[in-house]
This record gives C-alpha cells, structure tokens and sequence, in this order.
C-alpha cells in the first residue's frame, strides 16, 4: 500500500493536550475525514471552523496528496 506524508498544524483549542505540528502517515487516497477520525478531535465540543490545504480552503473530502500541510481551525465564537 502506498503512504504519504502529510504535515497537520492544529490551531487554538485543538492544540490543547496535543500537538501544534505533526507529520504523520497514511493511505494514498486518503482524506482530511481520515484526518480528523485519526487525530481524534472533539468536535461536538469544538466543531471545525477552517480547513486549509497548503494555504487554500478545502472541505472534508478533499483528497490529500504527498507532502502537502493540513491546518485545522476550529470555529471562534465571540461578537
């Protein structure tokens, strides 16, 4: 099976108890919904606000490719 490589930044809240940068392995073909499943986000508590694929907005099914840089943003509140 082929594997790639990918660099994830978690932002604020997510950062809490794990890591600011990570490069981590996974499937070819894999996507940022395998991401998150991995890295075990509580997202009921902190839903998703930005994800961001080497700078550019991207949604959950985006398919990752070898040497790009995840950033995960969780949503701000506040007014």
């Amino acid at each position: 099976m082929t594997k790639i490589d990918i660099t994830i930044k978690l932002f604020a809240q997510y950062r809490e108890g794990r890591f600011k940068i990570e490069k981590r392995s996974y499937p070819k073909n894999s996507t940022i919904k395998d991401v998150l499943v991995d890295i075990e986000l509580n997202l009921e508590k902190y839903p998703i606000g930005v994800l961001m694929v080497n700078g550019r907005h991207v949604q959950e099914d985006f398919i990752l490719d070898d040497g790009q840089i995840l950033a995960i943003f969780p949503k701000v509140g506040g007014g």
